[in-house]
């Protein structure tokens, strides 16, 4: 199978699953609320940049702002045989923690040229509370080398699906916004692109005090 294809596989799950499951769960389960979805350009590239507080971020992401998007994930849950070939098949490619791994951003530019959004965790890890306080410049530079504009994700309320020990989702209530689109970067100079990155994370951490 060609790389080229992959992604086309991936749209079609990637929709199966949003409709079947997340969707349902988001809003029935979660009594999901989601504000702003009118900033999200239904074509063309666009990095989306968010906070990482639960799991369960991803898919919610992905179907609020109702594109499909492409997210990295870590090289070792590739290396479990099942999870592997259903996360692959929503649209997730590996990335080497800690090094500069150039075949993730070859493989995100690709499913940017294939008409997805990607996606990019801001502080590159999960947080205890959703805020920002130690944003990466990944997503900055991903975008200048895709000439993409940036769209800022706040998520309200998911570091409580979880309890240390459970892996049971907790009906808890969730919030999405969605800011205002962040332009281009206009090259891929460090002071730039650290100048993007804190605009990101304020708008996103602004977004997350405004609560539920």
């Amino acid at each position: 199978m060609s790389r080229t294809r992959e992604p086309l596989i991936s749209l079609a799950l990637y929709h199966a699953f949003k409709w079947s499951v997340v969707s349902p769960m988001l809003h029935a389960y979660f009594r999901g609320r989601i504000y702003g979805v009118e900033n999200v350009p239904q074509s063309g590239p666009v990095v989306v940049v968010s906070n990482h507080a639960s799991y369960f971020d991803p898919p919610i992401v992905s179907n609020c702002v109702r594109r499909p998007v492409a997210y990295m994930a870590k090289q070792e849950l590739f290396e479990i045989p099942v999870l592997a070939q259903a996360i692959k098949l929503y649209g997730a490619y590996p990335v080497s923690r800690g090094s500069a791994d150039r075949n993730a951003i070859r493989a995100a530019l690709e499913y940017l040229e294939n008409g997805w959004a990607v996606g990019v965790f801001l502080e590159g890890t999960r947080t205890p509370d959703g805020r920002i306080s130690d944003p990466k410049r990944g997503a900055a530079l991903l975008a200048a080398k895709a000439k993409a504009p940036i769209l800022p994700v706040c998520l309200w309320g998911s570091e409580n699906i979880l309890q240390k020990g459970s892996s049971v989702p907790r009906a808890v209530p969730l919030t999405v916004r969605i800011g205002n689109l962040i332009d281009t970067p206009s090259s891929t100079s460090k002071d730039e692109l650290e100048s993007i990155t804190q605009k990101c994370a304020a708008a996103i951490n602004q977004m997350h005090d405004l609560g539920r």
